[in-house]
């Protein structure tokens, strides 16, 4: 089992940097899906998991072809590219995604408390508004460049690993 969280103070620093982020972590697991297609049948598992400080990579499976998967991500991530049309997808689904959380009385009233009790934190309408009024491809590849300058690294790794 091997966990890493790449940490940015740039995603919590406005809601446009917030939907960026996500942008960028669903073009990133477009990206990896049939690279790492092998790797799934092979019973590895990763996951991508934007969290509120930063990406959460989990990897797990039989130890002897973590690393290579690992890596993969690894490079994928450091090599980040994306189409328009890629772009264009992905925005569309986010804008699904946060409209189908914002008609659901129960999320909206969690996201709300949420924004209440959090300091910082950038509520679903926000991001949701920042979507409808249009990102750029240019916004975020300069996002993703400074994502990737401005990054603190904590790892676990468990497992049948030396250090």
């Amino acid at each position: 089992y091997v966990r890493f969280h790449l940490i940015s103070p740039l995603i919590q620093q406005s809601a446009e940097n917030i939907v960026l982020f996500d942008t960028f972590v669903n073009i990133l697991s477009h990206n990896l899906g049939e690279p790492a297609y092998e790797a799934d049948v092979a019973q590895l598992e990763y996951k991508l998991v934007p969290g509120e400080h930063g990406l959460v990579v989990r990897v797990k499976g039989f130890n002897h072809k973590l690393p290579l998967l690992f890596q993969l991500i690894i490079d994928y991530l450091s090599d980040f590219s994306f189409t328009p049309a890629v772009f264009e997808m992905i925005t569309e689904q986010l804008k699904k995604t946060y409209f189908n959380i914002l008609i659901k009385p129960e999320t909206l009233a969690k996201d709300m408390r949420l924004l209440i009790l959090e300091h910082g934190r950038w509520s679903m309408i926000d991001k949701y508004q920042t979507l409808m009024n249009g990102l750029s491809i240019e916004s975020l590849s300069s996002f993703v460049k400074a994502f990737k300058s401005q990054l603190f690294v904590e790892g676990l790794v468990q497992g049948n690993f030396t250090s």
